[in-house]
Order: structure tokens, then sequence, then C-alpha cells
């Protein structure tokens, strides 16, 4: 069971969770977030500490340890509990408060940002067994680590997960921190991508769990943006391809990566709701629901990019070089159409576009459109399944399309259009595939 920042927010939502956490009764390996807010606090004490300005820094420090102090307060109802909690807290800012005093790194960042995820488990491993259930807490940074390419290295995950469990046998409840780690060199680190979630699934795949629950403020991924269009509902099902392509694309209540260890594993994934525990929410699974079309993401702040050459005609290798130019920038492409006098791609990341752009103009005539927005429909689009692709096409009859990508996967058409037209083409997707 992994719980989010907001999950654990607050002291009553962190006795919400205690109750979730034991309500079968049967064994549970828990992965918590650091409560909503801390991360950015600080991470804005490491940019005061990056920019020379300690005064700064303590400020911050100073506001999130009397936060911290009245949620130990609210937490606990004995003074043993209390007592125990408050002097973890004080020494955990005392150890905050010590990087003001030191020459600052990107490593010292890195151990700062880690103490979020440190603070929430212990305060809740000592409310469980404040009210009696055997709990105990297993560091992350004792068995999560990355490899040299800043990977999860499961193999090690696995082999010193089982050692410390064999270790720890007999408890209800086993906490650790999500999304920090150790890097290849022994270093304080993190997951990034997914964080808590990734931690979650690699976990899942390391103890081969029955199913890994990721538990979040919403019931599941929904079949389009409830931020933008009327009557979304809830999928109850998803292929793991579904899942990742819906995260990739947007769907933000998940990372693309997360689910991968999880879908080797063959271990099922729940998007679950902690406001209302009872919600189906959302199961992912390798079940593929044949001839359904599923749901609809929307990816913002695309970049099309159209090269145009006669000399791509009939000519080897002209893709390997332009190609070759984003992979030199370590730029992803999303989407790739070509014909024979142009190819053209769609990018996320603008941080390089004025180079690739320059180097573009070796090979052809180079045009760029900003703005642009990519929409993804999701489900079991096998071209074997016909009309799908009419049906999906006649829900964009009336949005301009500047590319579109079918057949490079068999869950997944995508259009790129402007982003003005982005709430118009969503609604008609809904209108369209979703109706009663």
């Amino acid at each position: 069971m992994k719980f989010g920042g907001t999950s654990v927010g607050t002291p009553e939502r962190m006795k919400n969770v205690s109750s979730l956490i034991t309500a079968s009764g049967e064994p549970v390996f828990v992965v918590l977030s650091a409560m909503s807010g801390t991360t950015n606090s600080l991470v804005e004490i490491s940019n005061y500490l990056y920019k020379k300005n300690p005064d700064g820094a303590n400020d911050v420090i100073n506001s999130l340890e009397n936060k911290y102090m009245r949620h130990v307060e609210e937490l606990y109802s004995t003074d043993e509990y209390k007592n125990l909690t408050r002097d973890f807290i004080a020494d955990e800012f005392r150890y905050l408060r010590s990087f003001t005093k030191e020459l600052f790194t990107s490593f010292e960042e890195k151990a700062i940002v880690a103490q979020g995820e440190i603070m929430s488990t212990n305060m809740v491993v000592n409310y469980l067994k404040e009210q009696g259930f055997k709990a105990t807490l297993l560091n992350a940074l004792d068995f999560m680590r990355t490899d040299k390419n800043a990977e999860p290295d499961p193999v090690y995950i696995k082999q010193k997960l089982s050692d410390i469990l064999s270790d720890n046998n007999g408890y209800q409840v086993y906490l650790t921190q999500g999304f920090i780690c150790r890097n290849a060199y022994g270093e304080i680190d993190n997951l990034q991508r997914g964080g808590s979630d990734y931690t979650a699934s690699l976990i899942g795949a390391a103890i081969d769990a029955e199913e890994i629950q990721i538990w979040t403020d919403i019931d599941g991924m929904h079949n389009n943006d409830p931020r933008v269009v009327d009557n979304t509902s809830p999928v109850h099902q998803l292929q793991f391809e579904e899942a990742a392509e819906l995260a990739y694309f947007g769907a933000k209540i998940l990372h693309p990566t997360c689910v991968q260890p999880a879908k080797y594993a063959g271990i099922p994934v729940r998007l679950l709701n902690t406001m209302e525990p009872d919600a189906e929410g959302t199961t992912i699974s390798s079940t593929t629901e044949y001839g359904k079309i599923k749901a609809v993401a929307a990816k913002d702040n695309i970049i099309a990019i159209k090269i145009k050459s006669s000399r791509m005609l009939l000519a080897t290798g002209f893709l390997r070089k332009v190609f070759e130019i984003f992979e030199s920038y370590q730029t992803p492409i999303d989407m790739v159409c070509t014909s024979e006098v142009g190819v053209s791609m769609s990018i996320d990341n603008s941080t390089h576009l004025g180079e690739i752009v320059d180097e573009l103009k070796k090979y052809g005539t180079v045009t760029v459109d900003t703005g642009m927005c990519i929409i993804c429909v999701v489900g079991d689009l096998d071209w074997s399944n016909i009309g799908f692709e009419t049906i999906v096409m006649d829900a964009m009859k009336k949005i301009p399309v500047r590319m579109i990508s079918y057949g490079g996967s068999n869950y997944n058409i995508s259009f790129l259009i402007k982003e003005e037209d982005k709430k118009r083409a969503l609604q008609s997707l809904s209108d369209t595939l979703f109706k009663e």
C-alpha cells in the first residue's frame, strides 16, 4: 500500500491511513510520501542555502518545525509517544540547521529533501505502536538503490529486502519511505520519476505481493480529464500498456514508468481513493478487455517540428541523421509521421529547440509550430477491430488536426492539435466514445 502526500497531510489523515492499513488484519507493506507541502519547503530551504542565505533557510526551517510540533500534539494521545516523537522531530530539525553552517552542494540538497519521507514514516509508525499494532519501520536507504545509470537495481533491492524481512519476522505492518534511495556510490539520492509510486511497485515486485495499491485523493484513472471535461467517470480496468499510455500522455495520477516492475512481475496494481476507500478505483493488470475504448488523455506544451527535403526521397540514412540530432541534445520525441519528402515530429522539451532547428536545417527546410497539444485515445485499438479509428476520427471531425499517429501501438491513437482546441476535442471525444 502506498499513500501520497495529501493522504498523510494532516494528523487526522494520518489516523485515517492507519485505519486503512490495519483494517484487513493481514500483513501489509506500506510506502509513505512526505506530508503534503513538506518537500516544497525542503527544496526552498535548499534554494536559500545555494544562494548562501542561511537566514532565509532558517526562517523556513523554523516555520516547518512549528508545523510539525503542532501535528505531534494532535496526533498522539499519550505523553510517552508525544515525547518520543517530539524528540525525534527536534533531532531532524537540528540536522537541517546543520546545513546552514557548511558548504552546500547537490548531495546535501538530496539529503535535505529525503527528510520529508523520514519524518512522515516515523510519525505514522509511532502512532500505530501507540494504538497497539505490531508495526516496524524499515529504512528505504538500507535496501532501495539505483545503478550507475540512475535506474533502480531490482536484483540488489530484492536480495537486501529479503535479508531485512528475514530479520524482522512477525510484524503486521512494515513501513518504509517512498521516493528516497541511495545511488550506486552509496550517496543519498531519489527515484525522481514517479517517486513513491515507483518505490511501491519495486517493493511489490521484490516481495511478490498479492497486489500493489496506490492510494491518492481521486478514485482511480478517469476516462477523460475531469478538470476540463464534464461528467467523467473512473475506468475500472486497464491493461498495463493502456495505463502506461494514459500516464505518459497526461493522466497525472500515475507516472508511466512506475508500473513497469509490477508488469514484469505480473502483479496487479490498484489505484484507490483515501477519501473514499470504498470506491472501486482502477485495477491495472495484464488482462485486456477486447474491443473497448477506455479513456482519453491530453499532453500540453508540445512543439511540432517538420523537415521537408527532396533529398529524403529514396535516401537511406536520412531518418537516422535526423533522430541523432535529437539524441545528441537528449530530447525525446513523442510522435513521428513521415512522407516521401518530409518528416514531422513532436517534442515536449524546448530547452535545446534553437540548436536542434539549426542542425536540422542542414538536411532540409524546417518549420516549427508551438502551443500544440497531443490528444491520446487509449483502449484495445488493434487494427483488427474494424471501425474503431473511424469512430475516433468522427469525434475529431470539427477539430483541425496537425498530425495523427496510429499503428505504433495496439492501444493508442494520437492527434496533434492546437492547445486552444483541446477542450472542444476532449469534450467531443467524451460525447462520442463514452455516452451511455
